[in-house]
Formats: structure tokens, sequence, C-alpha cells
């Protein structure tokens, strides 16, 4: 099934003007970062130009005052009946992976992406789309620290502990903090073009949209020396040079560290090797082009660095189930094809 194929369904209901309805729900014990995420990122107050129009509400099973994880209330006068006319349902991090989730949230939750709404667990609250049996046979994530717990209760899941989000068309899972954030700025993507999605994240003062695929910051040390942290120089060169022959020892001499230590310090800072981060940022790079150019195919290649438009095709149709031309068709924005 092609990347086409499992999301073409969702856009389909999707193509009016009306406002995208993003339900988010609220719990006692919810993390207040969680929560928040959605509305910062689907209901903020200056969207970029070309951002589709989406209405952010928060609903709970009980009605009423909620406490979050850091002991402030809040009131939320919404129910789960809201789950019905929702497009998008959130349910931020669980609070607890041990402790299932009501008959009555599984139920609204099932019920509505059985009426066609996408369905987002961020972290832990994966773990309600678990109980929903919303994850059996379909791939998922979750925060890496709960992975034992996560593997023993949904055993029918493709899990997938390693990375950031798991975009399985109707079904997303992300992992932990900012990683929620990568998995909203997906469904924006995704909706209204790389462009939109990485001036939004501008705006939000975080990094360009990551790819799912991207590992989970497991552990990441905390920089002891002004000189180690030299990195996120690096890899913005790196962005900014994707057309040109980028090596290891390339990237290593730019930190000035030797080829042994850049190596431990980027897997450490980045989860992934050298090659699979470049190939994620030229697919990434490729993408937006392919939304928001009309330059041939084989110019794109060339402008990310994968030199031929065969190995960009191999590449996107390994990663995205999909060819750059076939893509375009779907996400252009008024671009012609290639």
């Amino acid at each position: 099934m092609t990347l086409i194929d499992r999301i073409g369904p969702f856009f389909a209901g999707e193509m009016s003007m009306q406002p995208v309805r993003v339900a988010v729900l609220a719990y006692d014990g919810v993390s207040p970062f969680h929560l928040s995420v959605p509305g910062l990122v689907f209901g903020t107050e200056a969207p970029p130009a070309g951002m589709s129009a989406y209405q952010v509400i928060h609903v709970a099973e009980k009605p009423g005052r909620i406490r979050t994880s850091q002991g402030m209330t809040l009131d939320v006068p919404t129910g789960l009946a809201a789950l019905a006319d929702a497009d998008i349902v959130i349910v931020p991090a669980w609070s607890d992976p041990e402790v299932a989730a009501s008959t009555k949230l599984v139920t609204a939750v099932k019920a509505a992406h059985a009426r066609g709404a996408r369905v987002v667990g961020l972290c832990l609250g994966a773990f309600v789309l678990g109980d929903a049996g919303l994850l059996d046979g379909r791939h998922a994530t979750t925060h890496w620290a709960a992975r034992d717990v996560f593997s023993h209760r949904f055993p029918h899941a493709n899990f997938r502990p390693e990375v950031l989000y798991v975009d399985d068309g109707t079904i997303v899972t992300s992992a932990g903090t900012a990683a929620a954030i990568d998995c909203c700025l997906n469904i924006v993507r995704q909706r209204d073009g790389a462009d939109v999605a990485n001036r939004l994240a501008r705006m939000l003062v975080t990094p360009p949209h990551r790819q799912g695929g991207q590992a989970q910051f497991i552990e990441q040390p905390v920089p002891e020396l002004p000189s180690e942290s030299r990195l996120p120089g690096v890899l913005e060169w790196a962005r900014a040079h994707l057309a040109e022959v980028i090596s290891l020892d390339v990237l290593a001499d730019a930190a000035h560290m030797s080829r042994r230590t850049f190596t431990r310090r980027f897997r450490e800072a980045t989860g992934m090797t050298v090659v699979k981060w470049l190939t994620a940022e030229r697919l990434a790079r490729a993408q937006q082009l392919l939304e928001t150019t009309d330059l041939p195919v084989e110019r794109i290649a060339t402008e990310v660095g994968f030199g031929t438009a065969l190995t960009l095709r191999q590449n996107f149709l390994s990663h995205f189930g999909t060819t750059p031309s076939e893509y375009r068709r779907s996400f252009s924005l008024g671009q012609s094809a290639a």
C-alpha cells in the first residue's frame, strides 16, 4: 500500500472550506505540554499564508475541572460527544501506561475513527489507541521508556520503538516531548505542504519538520564544553549544501573533531548514522521542491544531492511507497507535474 493509498481517503473528506475540527482529549493527570502542543501547531494565532483553518477544542470524559500533572486546574466544559464531529482526534500522553482507558473513552475513540476521523496518540497517548484496538496490524510507536510495557500490552501492533513518529494513514502515533510537535507538523505538511509546515515551525521557533523515521533522542548527554556544541552549526551547514558531496570526513573537519569523536557525537545528537541522516534530509528537501516548484525530477535529484533521478526515485519508493512524480501530482501546490 502506497503513501497515496493510505492517506488519500483522509484528504478526500477534508476538501471543503470548513475548518478542520481538532478535538484534544483532556483528563486528570494530563501533561500540560502535550495538552498544549495541538493548540500551538493547529491553533496558532498568526498562521503562515497557505495554512488551512483549524478549530481546536478540548474534550473530557467527565466535563468540568481537570487537574494536570503539574497541579494546574483547567475547565473543560465539552464532553466526548464532540468527537462525533471531529476530523482529527488527539490523545495526549496518557498518565499511566499500566492503566487501561475506560470503556466509555475507547468506545468514543473507536467510533470517531470508524466514522473517518484521523486519530493521533502523542507519546503515551498511543496506549489509549491500543486499548481501543486501533493499533492491531498497524505500525505504531510511543516513548522509548515505555517500550516493554507497550510490546506486552499490544503484541499485535507492528511496534517501532526507535522512531520519532509513525503515520499509518488514519492512525498516527509519536514518541515523547518534541516528537509530538514533529508529529503535528507532519499533519500540517501533508495537508498544506512542506513550505507551510517549515514556516510554521520557524514561527514556533522549532527546528524544521523532521521525518518520522529519525530516531528518538535516547539518553542524549548534555554537552560539557562549548566545543562540544558545534554540531547544530554543522548540521545547518550540511542542510545548506545538500547538492554537494558530503562525507563523514567533511563533516568531522567542519566540526573540528576527529572522525571517531564526530561519529559518536553525531549518533548521540541524532540517533542516526551520517548516511541515514543525509538521506532523510535530502528526501525532505526533495519533498519541498516537488510541492513548491515545477523543477524536473532530474534537476531536483541534482539539487538535493542524489545525483540522478533513478537514485531519487529508488529512495522515494523505499521511504514513501510512491514515486516523485506521483507525489507531486498529489501534493504540489498548483505546480505542473514533472
